[in-house]
C-alpha cells in the first residue's frame, strides 16, 4: 500500500493484498482529494430525464410522489387496483365459459372465430390472463353480446323519485321540483274540511290544475268550483282562496312564480274538418 494514496485506514482483516483502483477517485493532489472525471468519448453530453427512453434499457423511472388516479394508487410506475375493479376483472373469467358453454361453442371453433389462440382464450376463461380489450371484443363480437355482458356493467340505480310529503296547515303538499328557481312545482291534497274561504294576497303567479274531487275557488269577486281536467291562472295580488266544497277532498297540480312568472302552454291548433261539398 502506497503512503498518500489510501487516506482512509482498512481493517486488517478485510485490507487486500493488492489494493484495486478505486473507480473515480483520482491520487491526491498536493494533499487534497479530486472527484476524477472520465474523459468523453466525443459528442456532446445530454441530460437523461424522467420518462425518457435509454437504447436496450426502456424508460428511465420517475421518482414522483405517489398519485391517485380515478381511483386507483400509482406509486413509481405501479397500479392498485380497488377492490371493486378487482373483483370485477376475476369475475370475467367466469362469465366467458358460462357463456361459451351454454352456447355449446368449444375453444377450437371460438378461436378460429376471434382470432385468438387457444390457450390463450382458456387462459383467460381460468383468470390467469387479464382481459383487455383487445381479446374482449373479438369475443363480444363471435357471440353478438354487448360488451357490458361480458365485464359485467355495474346496475343502473333505482330511478324513482321518492317524494316526502310536507303538512301545511292541514293539507298535504309534495314538492315536485327538486332543483331551486323562479317556478316551483307542487302536488297538493286538500281535505274535505278545508271549506271555508280564507282569502288573502302575497305576490306571485299560480297555475292550478284539478286531478280529482272538486276544487272551489274564490277569486276577488269571482266564486268557481272547478272539476277534474279543468285548469285555472292567476295573480296571487288579489284576494284568493282555493280549498274543498266539503264533498270531498280535492288533488290539484300547481305551479307557482314567486316573482310572477307564467307557464306558457303552447299547443297545435286543431285542423278544421273540410267543407262538405269542397
Amino acid at each position: 500500500m502506497i503512503p498518500g494514496l489510501w487516506p482512509w485506514p482498512v481493517p486488517p482483516a478485510c485490507a487486500p493484498a493488492t489494493a484495486p483502483p478505486v473507480r473515480g477517485t483520482a491520487p491526491p493532489h498536493h494533499g487534497t482529494a479530486r472527484r476524477y472525471r472520465p474523459p468523453r468519448t466525443g459528442g456532446r453530453r445530454r441530460r437523461v430525464r424522467a420518462g425518457d427512453v435509454a437504447p436496450g434499457r426502456g424508460p428511465v423511472p420517475n421518482s414522483a410522489p405517489a398519485v391517485a388516479v380515478s381511483g386507483t394508487a400509482r406509486c413509481n410506475g405501479a397500479v392498485e387496483r380497488s377492490p371493486t375493479i378487482a373483483q370485477a376483472l376475476s369475475e370475467v373469467g367466469p362469465r366467458l365459459r358460462r357463456l361459451r358453454t351454454a352456447r355449446g361453442v368449444t375453444l377450437a371453433a371460438l378461436s378460429e372465430a376471434t382470432g385468438i389462440s387457444k390457450s390463450t382464450l382458456s387462459r383467460l376463461e381460468a383468470g390467469q390472463r387479464r382481459p383487455s380489450l383487445e381479446l374482449l371484443l373479438p369475443i363480444a363480437q363471435a357471440h353478438q353480446v354487448p360488451l357490458d355482458e361480458l365485464v359485467g356493467a355495474p346496475e343502473v340505480g333505482d330511478p324513482r323519485v321518492r317524494l316526502k310529503p310536507h303538512r301545511v296547515n292541514g293539507n298535504t303538499v309534495l314538492p315536485l321540483t327538486r332543483q331551486p328557481g323562479p317556478l316551483q312545482s307542487y302536488k297538493m291534497i286538500l281535505p274535505a274540511s278545508r271549506d271555508t274561504p280564507e282569502l288573502c294576497t302575497h305576490e306571485g303567479y299560480e297555475w292550478l290544475y284539478v286531478l280529482s274531487g272538486r276544487l272551489r275557488l274564490v277569486l276577488a269577486d269571482h266564486d268557481l268550483v272547478l272539476g277534474p281536467g279543468e285548469v285555472a291562472e292567476f295573480e296571487t295580488r288579489l284576494p284568493h282562496w282555493f280549498g274543498s266544497t266539503g264533498e270531498g277532498p280535492v288533488e290539484v297540480l300547481s305551479l307557482f312564480g314567486r316573482q310572477g312568472e307564467r307557464m306558457h302552454v303552447r299547443a297545435r291548433p286543431a285542423r278544421r274538418a273540410p267543407a262538405s261539398g269542397s
